[in-house]
This record gives C-alpha cells, structure tokens and sequence, in this order.
C-alpha cells in the first residue's frame, strides 16, 4: 500500500490550532488510513493509503480536521517519490551549510505567473531563496528568528499556499516513510 507524507500548516505554533498527536494519528486512523506516524508537534504525518494523491485527499484530511479539532489547516501531500525529487533538487546540496539554517517551503500547488519574478526581485537580503516546482527553497545564514526576509507571506510570493519544515525535519519524514515503505 503507498506511503504518503502529510504536512499541515499552522498547527501548534505560539499556543494556536493545538492538536495532540496522538490525537492526530487517531484522526487518520479514523479516516481508514494506515499506520499513521507523527513527527515533531508540527503536524506532519506519515501513512500508508489505497487513495491518491491528490486535492481531494488533502480536502478529505481538512475536514476532518476542521470538525474534530475546529480549525482547517491547510495539508500539503508528497509521496516518497516527491520528496526525494525535492530533497534531490535542493540547490543547497554539497555547500555544507548548517541544516537547522535551511528551509523547504512545501507548495500546495504550482506557483502563480511571475512568482519566480517576485522572488527574485528580494534583493538586499542575506537569504538565499529558490523556487523549483513546488518547493522553494531559503537559506538564513543569520537563522531563521533573524530573518528579514518576507519569507511568512509565501502565499502572496509565490500565489499559492505552503508549509515550511527545515531540513532536518524534511530529511527524518524521508526516512520514516522508507521505513514503512520497505515494511510492505
């Protein structure tokens, strides 16, 4: 059965849209998917499916959301496959640059026309930004906190919505999802 990785934006952060996460896997468990595994308190969601990947999925998980815990988060879905394409695509590779100081912001969908035109018109910035497919890609060399870099407004950048997860954290959902794909 394929493995899907699930992250949703704006869960627990700053004490706002709290979900445990083990009331998280029961959700998913609820909507028949497979040995859901969590990771962080972030919201992000490992778990085997029959259903595709697809728009309706995420939709399907945002509601349930919505109706046991009140809010609706946005849900970005890659498979392994994608995610190791963007772990692939990383501009950043092979520079030796500190992964707590590297961001992929997870797209819901393909950037908007003239988004690589906006992004690229942030000048004045020591972040280093990169936008391939659904995914673009920072680097603060300064960290993240000390940033002034507009990089929160993702939707009004790039057209769409998205979720950031540094890579350490992208690189630990890879692996838990190579686990329960070698365990079929």
């Amino acid at each position: 059965m394929p493995v899907l990785i699930s992250m949703l934006r704006g869960v627990n952060i700053v004490g706002r849209n709290k979900i445990k996460m083990d009331e998280l896997r029961a959700l998913y468990e609820s909507l028949k998917f497979e040995s859901p595994r969590t990771y962080v308190q972030s919201g992000n969601v490992i778990f085997r499916t029959k259903v595709k990947n697809s728009p309706a999925l995420a939709k399907k998980i945002q509601n349930a959301i919505e109706s046991t815990f009140g809010f609706r988060p946005d849900v970005m879905l890659r498979t392994p496959d994608e995610l190791r394409s963007a772990i692939a695509g990383c501009p950043f590779i092979g520079r030796g640059l500190e992964p707590s100081k590297l961001l992929v912001t997870f797209l819901a969908g393909e950037p908007g026309p003239g988004a690589h035109e906006t992004l690229a018109s942030l000048k004045g910035y020591p972040e280093e930004v990169h936008l391939k497919g659904r995914e673009l890609y920072i680097h603060f060399p300064n960290g993240v906190g000390q940033s002034k870099l507009p990089w929160s407004k993702v939707e009004k950048l790039t057209q769409t919505t998205g979720t950031a997860r540094n890579w350490n954290s992208v690189m630990q959902m890879l692996a838990i999802a190579e686990e329960m794909e070698k365990a079929t």
